[in-house]
């Protein structure tokens, strides 16, 4: 624990605002339109939640979009160098993978509990004890982009491991595994292009990754490949008004020192566009809901630094580089963030939180493009899942 940082909060000197925790909202089930307060992670800042859950309506195709092509060298690097310190934001995607959870109980996974799982773009590897508890049997996978952040993963396994080793160090390898000795196994690799089989696995996990890939239907397309039929997906990503605040910062501090507009935050693709995908990259059902949490800060720069953290503007600019220009720019970004203070003297930033669910389809098509009707579906309805 850093020095300085209380279990419940930060202390008076850290950036952020102290604030209590507060109770629980019931989980996905609930589909009418409410405000409420959730939990904020130990040590940050007042994080509120407005949500508005609701089934996607599958209508606009895949959007144009600003965002440059996907370099996964450039993603690799930030994420290389942002491994280090990745724990001080990382309050955020454990949050997200908590509300996930709890949107897991309520699904039905098809044929009881999967045998293999994948987090594909697992990171430091946070989410990879949570899923073996889940399901005890299953073997669990965890893909990574960076070798900084699967290294601390592989040293979070090994300490996970140590801790839990006890008396089952004794035992044979069968009655071990029996036990829950099951660790983990990771591998380097790009979540748009898995180096496995098609039809590995039965349920593919994903939290707060997709947004970093400029073609989500590619990303969906290649998920698709590698679940079994009847497979589960369930993901999430950041949505249009993520980062609203600084992107608006940026624009009026550009406009104001008449300076070319570059884009400082990714391009986020909305909800019912990722449900369009989905059912083009031949998932069925999808259900999409969504959420917005804002985090509160004491100065921006804290809040730059947790941006920065979470790795920032993924693409190379556009426009030649402005050094001359950089400090004004800064300067002049610092005092529009500056002027959204609340009244307890704040700066808030707005995440929107996409949470999506959807099974891998049974092909309707053959490989030489023929459509295939099954004798058991003529006359019938969609087919229903919970």
């Amino acid at each position: 624990m850093r020095e300085g940082r209380e279990s419940n909060g930060f202390h008076d000197d850290d950036p952020r605002k102290v604030m209590t925790r507060c109770t629980r909202a019931s989980p996905l089930r609930t589909r009418r339109e409410r405000s409420f307060l959730r939990l904020a992670p130990a040590g940050y800042g007042g994080l509120y939640t407005l949500r508005s859950p609701q089934k996607t309506v599958m209508s606009s195709p895949f959007p144009k979009t600003s965002r440059p092509a996907y370099d996964p060298r450039r993603l690799r690097e930030i994420f290389d160098r942002r491994a280090a310190d990745f724990d001080e934001v990382a309050f955020l995607p454990r949050e997200i993978a908590s509300r996930m959870r709890e949107r897991l109980e309520y699904i039905k996974v098809a044929k009881g509990a999967p045998a293999r799982m994948l987090d594909a773009a697992c990171g430091p590897g946070a989410d990879l004890p949570g899923l073996r508890e889940w399901f005890a049997e299953a073997s669990v996978t965890g893909v990574d982009i960076s070798s900084a952040m699967l290294a601390r993963a592989r040293l979070a396994e090994s300490a996970d491991a140590d801790a839990g080793a006890g008396w089952r160090r004794f035992l044979p390898n069968t009655l071990a595994k029996a036990f829950g000795a099951r660790g983990s196994q990771l591998a380097q690799a790009d979540f748009a292009a898995l180096p496995f089989a098609a039809g590995a696995f039965e349920l593919l996990w994903s939290n707060l990754a997709l947004h970093w890939h400029a073609r989500p239907d590619l990303v969906f397309a290649e998920w698709q490949r590698v679940l079994k039929v009847n497979g589960l997906l369930m993901f999430s990503t950041f949505g249009p008004d993520t980062l609203r605040e600084l992107a608006a910062a940026y624009r009026e501090a550009e406009r104001t020192l008449g300076l070319e507009p570059e884009p400082h935050t990714i391009d986020f693709v909305d909800m019912h566009d990722l449900g369009d995908m989905l059912v083009e990259s031949g998932f069925e059902i999808p259900v999409m809901d969504q959420e917005v949490l804002t985090i509160t800060y004491k100065s921006p720069e804290s809040l730059f630094a947790d941006v920065t953290r979470w790795g920032a503007y993924p693409f190379e600019r556009a426009a030649a580089d402005r050094p001359g220009d950089a400090q004004a720019l800064r300067r002049a970004v610092h005092a529009n963030l500056d002027a959204l203070r609340r009244d307890d003297g704040t700066i808030p930033l707005t995440f929107e939180v996409i949470y999506g669910h959807a099974w891998k389809a049974v092909s309707r098509t053959t490989a030489e493009g023929h459509g295939i009707v099954r004798l058991e579906d003529i006359g019938r309805g969609p087919k229903q899942r919970q």
